[in-house]
């Protein structure tokens, strides 16, 4: 592995080294025929009356390409919310792991984490895929507390995240998929907030469903914080929706409960209270989370509620289910 050990004159703006360092690992990796992601520069400053006389850094933009994912050299004066959503798009279609993007781009918070995953979804409608839905996530109370955040997140749905019933959990198609049982609700009308309540959200539902979504990071085991989460579209993958149909205003949807099996064993168990405390305050806080950003539930829009359980890791061969109470049973095997 070449390492050069390089000097900068103390004071130099950000962006002036990071074209320095730049430069010289790709003038390394030339001249030794190494790959650029094998070249390791370290940096030492010194004092400006050090620096010989007539010398400085070259600040002209560079043409090289930037680094691979893993590069030492990143920084965040090359990022950006197109480049950090291209970055996501191509380890998902290339189904390969990514380190969270925070560690390069440590400026990236929720706002911005949101526009990436527009952005992500942009692109995505431009090649041929439909919004169909809205995915809420950290619904639970427990995990919104550790993150700091006392609403779900959102994610959009497309046709192409859709799985017929029967259809095998695809494991080429993914990275590291995981499952959870989900209460799914069809919207019967639009649900714009702000304020709205679980009331207001409830009364806006025209179907009720059991579900399965499949989540895949895109970020290498899991491994992210609550910006980079967002950005992935919250782990969206995949779907199932189940074929027992009831009617919300038949049900107490927080004492609906849900026995994950799988291969018929018991791993899990939970009721709607796990989400939010009553899937629709979930539905409620979301529409009013779209509303700060000038969104809404669209009538027609399939909604994931959020995970009841702990997501299942999905291995070959596996048969997993999901018994509800009133909605039924829904099966998938990988």
């Amino acid at each position: 592995m070449p390492i050069v050990q390089i000097s900068i004159v103390k004071g130099r703006d950000r962006q002036s080294v990071a074209r320095c360092i730049r430069e010289v690992a790709q003038t390394v990796a030339t001249t030794l025929d190494a790959p650029l992601t094998s070249v390791r520069v370290m940096v030492s400053e010194i004092e400006p009356d050090l620096f010989a006389v007539g010398t400085t850094l070259k600040s002209d933009p560079v043409t090289t390409p930037p680094p691979a994912n893993d590069s030492p050299l990143e920084t965040t004066t090359e990022w950006n919310v197109d480049r950090a959503a291209r970055h996501l798009l191509d380890a998902e279609a290339e189904r390969r792991d990514i380190t969270r993007i925070t560690d390069a781009w440590p400026e990236l918070d929720i706002s911005a984490g949101y526009l990436v995953q527009e952005a992500i979804i942009r692109e995505k409608v431009a090649e041929g895929h439909t919004v169909v839905g809205v995915k809420l996530g950290l619904t639970s109370r427990a995990k919104q507390k550790r993150m700091g955040i006392d609403s779900p997140l959102t994610a959009v749905l497309t046709d192409r995240m859709y799985l017929e019933p029967g259809e095998p959990v695809d494991l080429h198609r993914f990275i590291h998929p995981r499952i959870e049982p989900e209460i799914v609700f069809t919207m019967a009308r639009d649900l714009r907030g702000p304020d709205v309540t679980a009331a207001d959200a409830i009364a806006a539902v025209g179907e009720v469903r059991a579900g399965f979504e499949v989540i895949d990071s895109r970020y290498r085991d899991f491994n992210f914080a609550l910006p980079d989460v967002i950005a992935d579209n919250a782990s969206s993958a995949g779907f199932y929706i189940g074929d027992v149909i009831r009617n919300p205003a038949d049900l107490d949807l927080s004492l609906e409960a849900c026995v994950v099996r799988v291969n018929g064993e018991v791993v899990d168990t939970a009721t709607g209270a796990a989400v939010q405390g009553h899937p629709a305050e979930a539905l409620a806080l979301a529409a009013n989370s779209l509303a700060q950003r000038g969104q809404y539930i669209k009538a027609g829009d399939i909604v994931l509620t959020g995970g009841l359980t702990d997501a299942v890791f999905v291995s070959a061969g596996d048969e997993i289910s999901a018994q509800f109470t009133n909605l039924g049973s829904i099966v998938v095997t990988a």
